[in-house]
């Protein structure tokens, strides 16, 4: 018997106010594998995992001044603690993997338990200390940015951006930096951003793991639009991008452009959305086009192929690219099935080798402070293609999966 409850807490001492609240949340994760799958001489024909996060978040204020902080405590039972153990780059698609801050300049994570098919770790996922004044907003510590006119991807987004087959968006991971912000008395603003990180292998400060960036922002009558100026990872990178009402829809896009060693790399991101009612249901779709100049030609996906192309291999471990072509089209429609409830069908499809991934999200609100969220997720192609499975260096084996069940039930306080 599940029990619902809502809370939220807010005291004011002098000229203090203090915030507290958070969540819980269950997940159940489900996955079915092919017989030419690597992942079924792990698991089996199905595997399943088993998921438990606590969040505690506390947010104080006086005058200027503000404070935030984000407790969190993972539990993981189940098979993809064997993945995350033999395949460090395949985590199941949409499921993600535990939270860890290898890269991060401060260490705030801890392993609780780390075994088999069992694993815990508690870790602080935001904190930090800001000023806010009339024009300006200064906060340091852990926290998070987000960036871009993407809907499912998003390159101007260079600091943390979530996986475009994520299922809960609700938290964004938080890094460690020093952000800025001022605003114009025209309503424009220039945010800036420094996140100091860490070489995972010998765990030192690197300049090449770090990330500077500076975006200004600018409101028109009928359109807004960005410039980014950035050094992440030790390249050089420019973008620009907006929105615009055309008719009843809003166009969106950004154009980001690398400098690599080995030249100027582009990735690109257009869309457009639009809402409409239909049969007394509120409707919102959104068709997205993204190409990605880091990505693979074709369907060279293989291990010896991908090996050839260590930028991409970067930028996956690195959590900076979650797909290995060049070439996507993406759409979704949000359906208010009713007022409680929101059925949200998506497909992503890689157009160089005809692959896709259907999922299909289901939110519905069971109470003020309960939300189920579930999902299925369904893998479309010919072996040896993105979504159908990549071939591994094992003759025959695959980095392939089926239908996948996702469902969470969360409770706020």
């Amino acid at each position: 018997m599940f029990l619902c409850l809502a809370a939220s807490v807010t005291a004011a001492a002098a000229d203090t106010v203090t915030e507290f609240g958070g969540h819980t949340k269950m997940r159940l994760l489900g996955q079915m594998l092919p017989g030419d799958s690597i992942l079924h001489d792990l698991a089996g024909s199905s595997a399943l995992d088993l998921q438990a996060d606590l969040r505690l978040n506390l947010r104080a204020s006086r005058d200027r001044w503000s404070f935030e902080s984000g407790y969190q405590l993972a539990l993981l039972q189940g098979d993809s603690i064997e993945y995350s153990r033999n395949l460090p780059l395949a985590p199941v698609p949409a499921f993600g993997s535990l939270p860890g801050d290898g890269r991060r300049l401060f260490d705030l994570s801890s392993d609780l338990r780390h075994d088999d098919r069992f694993a815990a770790v508690h870790r602080l996922d935001r904190l930090w200390f800001g000023y806010a004044g009339e024009k300006a907003v200064l906060r340091f510590g852990r926290q998070a940015i987000t960036w871009g006119n993407g809907m499912y991807f998003t390159p101007m987004d260079i600091v943390n951006p979530f996986d475009p087959t994520a299922i809960d968006t609700e938290y964004k991971g938080g890094d460690d930096m020093l952000y800025g912000q001022y605003l114009t008395d025209a309503g424009n603003d220039v945010q800036g951003a420094v996140v100091v990180r860490r070489d995972p292998q010998p765990g030192g400060i690197r300049a090449r793991e770090s990330t500077a960036a500076v975006k200004y922002h600018r409101t028109l009558p009928r359109s807004e639009f960005d410039v980014l100026l950035a050094r992440s990872y030790g390249n050089w990178l420019g973008g620009i991008g907006g929105s615009r009402n055309v008719g009843g829809a809003v166009w969106r896009g950004d154009v980001v452009l690398t400098d690599e060693e080995s030249g100027v790399v582009a990735q690109l991101v257009t869309n457009l959305s639009y809402s409409w009612a239909w049969h007394e249901r509120n409707m919102s779709g959104v068709i997205e086009y993204y190409f990605d100049g880091f990505g693979q030609h074709g369907r060279a996906y293989d291990a010896t192929a991908l090996a050839g192309n260590p930028g991409l291999l970067a930028r996956l471990a690195r959590g900076e690219a979650f797909t290995v072509g060049r070439h996507y089209v993406a759409g979704g429609v949000v359906i208010e099935m009713t007022p409680l409830w929101q059925l949200t069908p998506n497909l992503l499809v890689n157009a160089g080798d005809r692959s896709a991934l259907l999922q299909i999200v289901s939110r519905h609100d069971v109470s003020d402070g309960c939300t189920l969220l579930a999902a299925l997720n369904v893998p479309v192609g010919p072996a040896g293609s993105e979504y159908g499975g990549i071939a591994t260096a094992l003759p025959g084996r695959y980095l392939s999966y089926e239908l996948g069940v996702f469902a969470q039930l969360a409770w706020y306080f």
